[in-house]
């Protein structure tokens, strides 16, 4: 892979920067408390470096929402040669260590919270995030039907259930009580089950799909 101009990789790094301390403020702040200043501050630029990069608070609250979609999303984007109960596997994965991050739970309050006197921010959210998270695993969960790997009728419906039955109960439960948050062994249950779930619902060759879902749980493999 041909590496990058300096000036080029030093700007990727500094977005990715800025984008860390973006995430941080909204999420101690939420998103109506966090001010371009305080990004500034917590990033350790300029506030002209910071509107150089991003014009305006909603633009860097998307951009630092996409770029999370993004990361959960790379395994459908780039499917493995494994085949795609090791990729359903590995987004399994990438979702819950995104989701589950203590600074991602807590904006995720933070913006309830809010969305009642602000309903544009909880549209924002929605659009910046889960909606365009959905629509990725849809265009994967499609193209696996296309290969006759996946049978069902309705994209959405069954990208939400691969959605809720891999994590909505221990996601919940953490938004709910944040000193009880789900360890990995939980969470490996709750994934294991529920992408069991899934492919006895939507395989069109179930008993061969679990026994290779069955051996990457392994602690072995």
């Amino acid at each position: 892979m041909t590496a990058l101009p300096r000036r080029q990789q030093n700007r990727l790094n500094r977005e990715r920067q800025i984008l860390e301390a973006a995430l941080t403020v909204f999420a101690g702040l939420g998103y109506s408390g966090t001010t371009m200043d305080a990004v500034a501050a917590e990033a350790g630029v300029t506030k002209p470096t910071l509107y150089s990069y991003f014009p305006s608070k909603e633009s860097l609250f998307q951009a630092m929402m996409l770029g999370k979609r993004d990361l959960m999303l790379d395994v459908f984007d780039h499917p493995s040669r494994k085949g795609m109960i090791a990729d359903l596997l590995r987004f399994s994965w990438t979702y819950a260590d995104t989701v589950m991050r203590p600074d991602m739970l807590s904006l995720a309050r933070l913006i309830i919270g809010e969305v009642s006197r602000f309903p544009e921010i909880g549209r924002a959210y929605q659009a910046s995030g889960p909606d365009h998270l959905l629509r990725g695993i849809m265009r994967y969960l499609e193209s696996q039907r296309q290969d006759g790997r996946l049978a069902f009728e309705d994209a959405e419906l069954a990208a939400q259930d691969l959605w809720g039955l891999i994590l909505s109960a221990p996601r919940t439960q953490a938004l709910h009580m944040p000193d009880a948050v789900p360890d990995r062994e939980t969470l490996t249950r709750y994934i294991a089950n529920g992408l069991r779930v899934f492919l006895k619902a939507y395989s069109t060759n179930p008993a061969q799909d679990l026994d290779q879902l069955a051996a990457l749980l392994t602690p072995d493999r």
